[in-house]
């Protein structure tokens, strides 16, 4: 899962982004109300949820929500306020946002409210992805191929879960970086390359028969 922040406070923001992907989400952050906006009219497909505080420099998150809205994106989003006056509360939610949260809050928190949005119905994602005798649970981390378990990083994890969710196609290394890592992360590195190495290793996937390599192109999990 990708999660945009659009924060102004960097310090809170490098908390989260921090954090977030300790429990293996790829996240990026814009820290400009107004770059923001644009940035999500631009991206807003690459995203599955957008942490977008109320209060920022040039334009603020009511605004933001409001205008995104108005342009039919409906990527979810959760609301940060320091205030706690139930009119802003309101004004967010009427405006478009899933959810809200008031700072200061725990880690713990922002996770289970995270969570909770994205298990509401979208385009419903399955919990649980087969291909062929692989199976990956999202929620419980585990990956089992010959009803054996494969213990993986959150990498090799969300490296395999994205090719799953996309089985049969062909998914380049800009498009796999972008996904897996965030934007800042350099695409032309061979990070992927031995990412994949090592989750075939760990699949016994010695020949790349299920994990395949399309030369100059990227790679396939075959279903």
């Amino acid at each position: 899962m990708r999660i945009l922040i659009i924060e102004d406070q960097e310090s809170l923001v490098k908390l989260i982004k921090d954090g977030l992907e300790a429990e293996g989400f790829a996240v990026d952050y814009i820290l400009d109300g107004e770059k923001g906006q644009l940035f999500i009219e631009l991206n807003y497909e690459d995203y599955d949820l957008i942490i977008l505080d109320l209060m920022l420099p040039k334009r603020d998150g009511i605004e933001i929500c409001k205008s995104i809205r108005e342009k039919k994106i409906y990527t979810p989003i959760l609301m940060l306020t320091a205030k706690d006056g139930s009119e802003d509360i309101i004004t967010g939610l009427n405006v478009g946002a899933d959810d809200y949260l008031i700072k200061p809050f725990s880690f713990e928190v922002l996770l289970a409210r995270i969570r909770a949005i994205l298990r509401r119905p979208k385009q419903t994602l399955p919990v649980e992805l087969r291909v062929k005798d692989i199976n990956l649970n999202s929620v419980t981390k585990k990956v089992f191929r010959n009803n054996k378990e494969v213990r993986l990083t959150l990498k090799e994890f969300s490296l395999l879960e994205y090719l799953m969710r996309h089985p049969g196609q062909v998914m380049n290394r800009e498009q796999i970086t972008c996904n897996v890592w965030d934007f800042s992360f350099d695409s032309f590195s061979n990070v992927v390359d031995v990412h994949i190495t090592n989750l075939r290793k760990k699949l016994g996937d010695k020949k790349g028969s299920v994990v395949e390599t399309i030369r100059g192109v990227g790679y396939r999990i075959n279903n």
